[in-house]
């Protein structure tokens, strides 16, 4: 029975409606993580809305040296 509601949950991430998925994240040079992004790295967007993040490095040009 926990395997089922593992699987509806899954389907409910997959099915929401902002999430690009992990190819699209990856084409355009980020990350997939679950949580948050780690330092020096931004949230671009989602990969499945709202738990696993598509992070991106920040480029040199924005961080203060």
């Amino acid at each position: 029975m926990e395997i089922l509601w593992f699987i509806l949950i899954f389907i409910s991430l997959t099915g929401h409606g902002d999430a690009y998925g992990p190819d699209s994240c990856n084409h355009e040079g980020g990350l997939c993580r679950v949580g948050k992004c780690i330092t020096g790295e931004y949230l671009a967007r989602y990969c499945f809305e709202p738990v696993i993040l598509c992070c991106k490095s920040l480029s040199r040009a924005t961080t203060k040296n």
